[in-house]
């Protein structure tokens, strides 16, 4: 949205929370207005809003993206068993590889950060294999 660019959350928020009231089985208004409030700086209302939205139905590109938006700002929380769901829920849905490849990164981070150092490394490998031009990155830093 235009008013999201320029910093007008405010007012997107009112739109969104009126074509919810309208409709609150819109999942994408859901979703649209879980961007917003995170861009808030609002975490808690994004992941409500999130969490609503895929409990309603999403097309499957867009519950792929609200996964992976929901994922991230738990490990932004250090919610990282939340995050851990969130990515293998990507995973076993089986999006094309380079999202793939995110989702195991993403997981094999919030493993480590529970101290699950062979996960996180089994998700590494799995990641690479998928990737080969990832290991190359990480040989090279």
């Amino acid at each position: 949205m235009l008013k999201d660019a320029l910093g007008a959350w405010r007012g997107s928020e009112e739109e969104l929370n009126r074509q919810i009231d309208a409709d609150p089985q819109n999942a994408d208004a859901w979703c649209s207005r879980a961007g917003v409030r995170n861009a808030a700086g609002d975490r808690s209302g994004a992941l409500s809003d999130l969490s609503m939205a895929i409990r309603l139905g999403l097309r499957f590109r867009e519950k792929i993206t609200a996964w992976g938006n929901r994922g991230m700002i738990r490990i932004e929380t250090g919610d990282y068993d939340g995050a851990i769901e969130d990515f293998s829920a990507i995973i076993e849905a089986r999006p094309r590889k380079s999202i793939m490849k995110t989702a195991l990164t993403q997981r094999a981070l919030a493993r480590e950060k529970l101290g699950d150092m062979e996960g996180g490394a089994a998700d590494r490998r799995l990641a690479c294999i998928l990737s080969p031009d990832l290991n190359k990155q990480t040989t090279e830093q």
